[in-house]
């Protein structure tokens, strides 16, 4: 397919295969549009089942695994660290390793009300416009779960799902108990026959709904798209306001290619870091950087995990995979976040996987000897945690202007930003986490982290819509300011974080690109 790619006529290039490349990608093909994906890493075979795995370090290995090759550069609360992400590079993305949980947004995440003021004054487009974009986003990917008793806005695509658990059914009684409102999460998966809910790892089945499953397969399947794999987008080639070609380098030459249309969806660290990187005579600061806008208000959410020790009665059937509430996502007149179970049990393994990843942010936490002995800890800790449920609460990060991806001038194509938690953020975090220990009162709670954890597998905002282009990237069609057949479509567009997982976002934004481009009504 190389020199077929290489040659085509094409409508769209979209580059980069996860949520929002693959979403909009399907919805251009489905549409009439040939579609040209251009994916880093490679498609991978179909049938294997891999977890995420910080311990692997080398570049090539990691890279047949569909992880990042790469560690990225990242300076933290001013201290610079090195360490690998939890992010994908293959067809799918990081989504084939996310754990499909697909929640919609509060419409205070994106409205401003007297009640309820909005850290940055509203997002371009109001909660009301996106309805019926998330109503196409959960059809696509198959959204299984129940409404949220706090919320009267239909869900009308919304899918019953199986059966909970035993101690599913516990941990909801006990919630409601102590007043608090709980409901299966919403997750992207058909359930097809003998599913094993392949969550927090890629899956060999078409049963978990991502970027690979919802998006590159349908829109292979109509034969008007096409997945170049193993190409390495270098920089984007134009005149001030038009994007007029594509390098990439793909086995090992360098080659140039162009549409019409240019879909950037590479991930809010890569994207921001390809913009600066396309630095030339027509951009000088960068492709969309004129205001020096790219890469900045960088956001994640901070990671709130606790252990919840359930009781006996709530059996050893496993993980608690189906809860959620959001009683606590605005409180005490502050924006904080949604809680639920993350699909993983607090095992030996899990638990040394965390001990590993946060030892390796530092210098001496990744040698060997420091990795190794990580395994006394954990295995302690899965000694004392035993049949405990994970959890975990996603508190909402805003966006601050130093907060950014930069450009490594010694290595363009390499991902480094900078970060700092902000004394406001800490605030809202020993808020948070209080409210936590008090909805599950009656029950031993253990946090497991005690100093803040950023999601890095949740960056957003890098390439923030706005209507005025002094402070933003992209306009509310998801179209770069200045340059006429650019858009984005991953989550760097996001303004906020808001307080759920952003998949379902991603993709909804996704949609309303491809129908901004195809002229299709919702």
């Amino acid at each position: 397919m190389t020199a077929e790619a290489l040659s085509e006529p094409w409508d769209c290039i979209v580059i980069g295969t996860g949520i929002g490349g693959g979403t909009a990608g399907r919805a251009l093909a489905e549409a009439g549009q040939r579609v040209l994906f251009i994916e880093k890493g490679t498609a991978g075979h179909r049938t294997e089942e891999t977890p995420l795995d910080s311990t692997i370090t080398d570049p090539f290995a990691r890279s047949v695994r569909g992880f990042w090759p790469d560690t990225v550069s990242a300076r933290l609360d001013g201290k610079r660290q090195e360490f690998h992400a939890a992010l994908g590079s293959g067809v799918g993305g990081s989504s084939v390793f996310y754990a499909a949980t697909l929640e919609r947004p509060e419409p205070h995440d994106l409205d401003h009300s007297a009640d309820r003021p909005h850290p940055t004054g509203g997002w371009p487009v109001s909660h009301a416009e996106m309805r019926p974009w998330f109503d196409e986003a959960e059809r696509l990917y198959a959204i299984h779960g129940e409404p949220d008793p706090l919320s009267d806005i239909a869900c009308p695509n919304l899918l019953p799902p199986p059966e909970p658990s035993t101690g599913d059914r516990v941990i909801m009684a006990r919630l409601r108990a102590n007043g608090l409102n709980p409901y299966r999460l919403h997750a992207a998966v058909s359930y097809l026959d003998g599913c094993t809910e392949c969550f927090g790892r890629k899956c060999p089945r078409p049963c978990k709904m991502d970027g690979r499953s919802a998006g590159v397969e349908p829109a292979l399947a109509t034969g008007r798209a096409a997945v170049l794999e193993q190409a390495e987008v270098t920089r984007l080639l134009g005149t001030r306001d038009r994007i007029t070609g594509i390098e990439l380098r793909h086995a090992g030459n360098v080659h140039m290619i162009s549409a019409p249309r240019v879909i950037l969806a590479a991930g809010a660290l890569a994207s921001p870091r390809l913009l600066l990187a396309s630095a030339s005579d027509a951009w000088p600061e960068g492709c969309a950087n004129r205001n020096d806008q790219v890469g900045r208000n960088l956001m994640f959410h901070l990671n709130e995990m606790f252990a919840l020790f359930a009781g006996p009665e709530a059996g050893a059937s496993g993980p608690s995979k189906s809860v959620g509430f959001r009683d606590l996502y605005f409180r005490e007149g502050q924006r904080l976040g949604m809680v639920q179970a993350m699909g993983v049990d607090a095992g030996y393994g899990e638990i040394l996987h965390n001990l590993r990843q946060r030892a390796a942010r530092s210098p001496i936490g990744k040698t060997r000897l420091v990795q190794e002995l990580a395994r006394l800890p954990a295995a302690i800790g899965y000694r004392v945690l035993g049949n405990a449920k994970l959890f975990v609460g996603l508190l909402e990060d805003f966006p601050l202007p130093e907060n950014r991806v930069m450009r490594d001038p010694d290595d363009p194509g390499r991902i480094r930003f900078d970060y700092a938690i902000s004394d406001e953020l800490l605030a809202r975090r020993s808020l948070f986490r209080k409210n936590i220990r008090s909805a599950f009162r009656g029950s031993r709670v253990l946090f497991l982290n005690h100093t803040p954890e950023p999601n890095f597998g949740h960056p957003s905002g890098t390439l923030r819509m706005g209507a005025d282009p002094a402070t933003s990237v992209i306009d509310a069609d998801g179209r770069c300011h200045g340059i006429e057949n650019l858009w984005v479509a991953d989550a760097s567009f996001m303004p906020t974080s808001m307080g759920v997982n952003p998949s379902l976002t991603i993709a909804a934004h996704a949609l309303r690109v491809a129908a901004r481009i195809t002229g299709r009504q919702p």
